[in-house]
């Protein structure tokens, strides 16, 4: 090839990146706006949930979330106060972003007033309770304090702790991925290559990404969005890395930057398309998922992963190629150096003793680390993840939270958030008695569009409308169906509420099967039993699907069952381990049930991803020294850049932990801590001491399990 194609090639590679930069990177900070939080657009439209939700407009004019104004003063509410109380509902009904003000309820301890302000369908929840807040303030007299809270509330400090998501996030990520890259590499420019590599992946995901949710092709979420980041600076470090470690090796062995970048990308094409494809085939099993969360996270972390290989093998060995030997500054690997030695009494350093432990005691080694692993792993038995409470899912400071404590002191706990019962009109007086007789249903009343308040009360007996020649508004009626609305005695978000509602659905089914109950109780209900659902189908089909790529790519079917086994023991011990700190140490109050979801797609495909980087390598070993030195040797040689790129992903999940949602600081500890135990334990000590003491069984039925002994 001429000397001016080897120039031109790698300068139109790093220009394409440019360009994709150029165009990508503004989106970076705008992905939030086709991002939602509403927990209702995930459902599945098979929930009841759902179908309640799609129906509610036809019975309630407005039909956004309700924001809960609650106004309070110790020791009781003043003559003034009730007046004060009417001016904020007047300015609340007076608000663009506003559908539906109620009128100012006074408590029955006389302590309290409460006001629900239904937004319009296009109003930014976040945007809005802000302003109500901020206008809430300014509004009241001395001593009466005010609070927003309710679905509206509680989507609005959901929203205020992802603002750093985009931001804080990111340079968080960024600034650990650096420091690891410096004390790895002890160069000035090379770790700036490898995260420039990273950045760029990233800006070519999340343009990707936006266009798709822009469509509505895919649904995005703060807690998607910040996985993606993750994602992808993670895994594209990770794939530079073992790209970086073999075009060293290909510079000792090779006189031009060309020939050692042939080199470099022949040997480190398969490992790392067969990392990434496995991890894309993980995530994308979510798409077997009912919770359209979980199918967006599929599709939108494959398009991360991709990115991050297409930017690893092409926009890095461009890169590289453009500095050559000038990148490892100042520990340049000079043509025709020796190579490190990698076993026998002559090597030296970490790995060298690593080897000597495995090569000695292998059998020892893998049952230690095997029954340390399973001691760590009983921690699964505490574990509680079956859904925590709204007023739960943000850590820290949440007004919202506040607010729905001052509420439940002075009112129903579910006040503004009702439970919705969607039923046959024609029996609503049966519908209305059940729903009555539920223990934890405070109050009932029917949707009635014609009502200035949206609803009227509901009785036996006088439920189909006033009496005869009265014209009062009655229930609206719709395809022969009534709404109506029960209040819960508890917050909407604890447990007995859910009860009451699980309680609820049973007693209206007897009245009228086809009766269904919404509302915000019962669409936490139905998202975390159709997350439990989730996780029970989707772990087994990524077990099997991982599996089978193994062993494909393996051609053994014992070395795949090994590495299977290895991650389903260092996830179980890193999730048991998580649970005992969730519980114990940091006293949260449970888990979503996609934490256990989520920690097992990635800890099983990226931890299969460096037994992967070790396999291909020790494969490539014991074709040319035979098996027990091709273990040690490939030992030797991908300790250093697996264990770094373990650090490199580990650091970066842990980045999550500075958004303050408990899922993603829950996600953040169960990955971080479960990717260190891969690449420490699992990676460096069992399966190589596994994969010795089976000897020539590990490659069963391929040629090389039938290879002498001291071939």
């Amino acid at each position: 090839m001429s000397r001016l194609l080897r120039i031109a090639i790698p300068a139109l590679v790093v220009l394409a990146w440019l360009v994709v930069a150029a165009i990508g990177g503004p989106f970076a900070g705008r992905i939030s706006e086709v991002s939602t939080n509403d927990q209702t657009s995930f459902l599945p439209a098979s929930a009841d949930a759902t179908a309640v939700q799609d129906r509610s407009s036809d019975f309630r004019d407005a039909t956004g979330a309700p924001a809960i104004i609650v106004l309070e003063r110790d020791g009781g509410l003043r003559p003034g106060d009730g007046a004060a109380a009417e001016r904020v509902a007047d300015a609340l009904g007076e608000r663009d972003d506003v559908d539906q003000v109620s009128p100012a309820i006074p408590s029955a301890d006389g302590d309290a007033v409460e006001i629900v302000a239904t937004l319009t369908a296009a109003a930014e929840p976040g945007n809005a309770v802000d302003a109500i807040r901020t206008d809430l303030d300014a509004a009241l007299p001395d001593g009466l304090s005010g609070h927003v809270t309710g679905p509206a509330g509680f989507t609005a400090d959901l929203t205020a702790a992802f603002a750093g998501i985009d931001g804080l996030l990111l340079g968080v990520a960024l600034a650990a991925v650096l420091v690891i890259l410096v004390v790895v590499y002890r160069s000035p420019l090379l770790p700036f290559l490898v995260l420039a590599t990273a950045v760029f992946a990233l800006t070519a995901s999340i343009l990707v990404v936006w266009a798709l949710a822009k469509a509505g092709v895919v649904t995005v979420n703060g807690q998607v969005q910040g996985i993606l980041s993750i994602l992808v600076i993670g895994a594209a470090t990770d794939y530079a890395l073992l790209y970086t470690s073999r075009y060293r090796e290909a510079l000792r062995d090779h006189r031009t930057g060309w020939d050692a970048t042939k080199a470099a990308l022949r040997v480190s094409l398969e490992p790392v398309i067969a990392s990434g494809g496995t991890v894309v085939v993980g995530v994308l099993c979510l798409l077997l998922s009912d919770l359209d969360s979980n199918k967006a996270l599929g599709p939108v972390a494959a398009i991360g992963i991709v990115s991050s290989v297409l930017a690893a093998l092409t926009l890095l060995p461009a890169l590289l190629l453009c500095f050559r030997r000038a990148a490892f500054w100042p520990l340049r690997p000079a043509f025709g150096s020796a190579h490190p030695v990698l076993t026998g009494p002559d090597a030296r350093g970490l790995w060298a003793r690593v080897g000597r432990l495995v090569g000695g005691r292998s059998r020892t080694v893998w049952v230690v680390c095997t029954v340390g692993l399973l001691v760590m792993g009983t921690g699964l038995i505490g574990l509680r993840a079956d859904g925590v409470p709204q007023s739960d899912l943000v850590i820290g400071q949440s007004p919202a939270r506040d607010g729905q404590t001052v509420l439940a002191d002075h009112f129903p706990g579910g006040s503004g958030s009702p439970a919705l019962v969607l039923g046959d009109a024609d029996r609503i007086d049966e519908l209305a008695d059940a729903v009555a007789d539920v223990d934890g249903v405070d109050g009932v009343s029917a949707a009635a569009q014609d009502s200035p308040s949206g609803s009227v009360p509901v009785a036996a007996g006088s439920a189909a409308g006033a009496p005869s020649g009265v014209s009062a508004p009655g229930p609206t009626v719709s395809r022969g169906q009534v709404l109506l609305e029960a209040t819960l005695a508890d917050p909407a978000d604890s447990t007995a509420a859910e009860q009451t509602v699980r309680e609820l659905r049973t007693a209206v089914e007897r009245v009228d099967p086809g009766a269904l109950v919404g509302g915000v109780t019962a669409t936490a209900i139905d998202t975390n039993d159709t997350g439990i659902r989730d996780r029970t189908v989707i772990i087994p089909v990524v077990l099997a699907v991982i599996l089978l790529i193994l062993m494909l790519l393996l051609r053994s079917v014992v070395a795949p069952l090994v590495l299977i086994g290895s991650v389903i023991v260092s996830f179980a011990a890193a999730l048991g381990v998580g649970a005992l700190v969730f519980d114990h140490v940091l006293g949260f109050p449970g888990a979503d049930p996609a934490v256990p979801l989520y920690s097992f797609v990635f800890l099983v495909a990226l931890g299969v991803d460096y037994n992967i980087f070790l396999m291909t390598r020790v494969r490539e070993e014991t074709l040319r020294h035979g098996p027990r030195e091709g273990v040690l040797r490939g030992l030797g040689a991908t300790g250093g850049v697996i264990t770094s790129a373990g650090v490199v992903l580990a650091a970066t999940f842990a980045a999550l932990g500075v958004i303050p949602i408990l899922f993603l600081v829950q996600i953040a500890f169960v990955v971080a801590f479960g990717v260190l135990l891969d690449t420490v334990v699992v990676r460096s000590l069992l399966v190589p001491a596994l994969v010795l003491d089976l000897d020539r069984r590990a490659w069963w039925p391929s040629r090389l399990s039938r290879r002498p002994r001291d071939m």
